[in-house]
């Protein structure tokens, strides 16, 4: 009988992914959030300016695509980070 291959894909010999190279959407691993109501609007906001501004030019910017970019920023800045709350984690950061 055949198992199944329960390895998420990015951890499959081969399959690494680069920051920054496209990658079809059953390439990511899901992972679920909470936002705060602002958040999630600018966010939107945010998506949709970045696509007007394209002008069709480019792969669509989603809000998912900005969130991965901001993980890569946090996981680059990570020697930078301090504290045992997200308000000094933030504060750490500047933010």
């Amino acid at each position: 009988m055949a198992t199944k291959d329960t390895t998420p894909s990015s951890s499959r010999p081969g399959d690494a992914i680069t920051p920054g190279e496209w990658v079809r959407y059953d390439q990511l691993e899901r992972k679920e959030t909470r936002l705060r109501p602002d958040q999630y609007n600018s966010l939107s906001e945010l998506s949709r300016a970045l696509n007007r501004q394209r002008h069709g030019r480019g792969e669509r910017i989603t809000e998912n695509t900005l969130i991965r970019v901001a993980i890569d920023l946090l996981l680059k800045r990570e020697a930078e980070l301090a504290g045992t709350t997200e308000a000094e984690l933030r504060a750490s950061l500047g933010l």
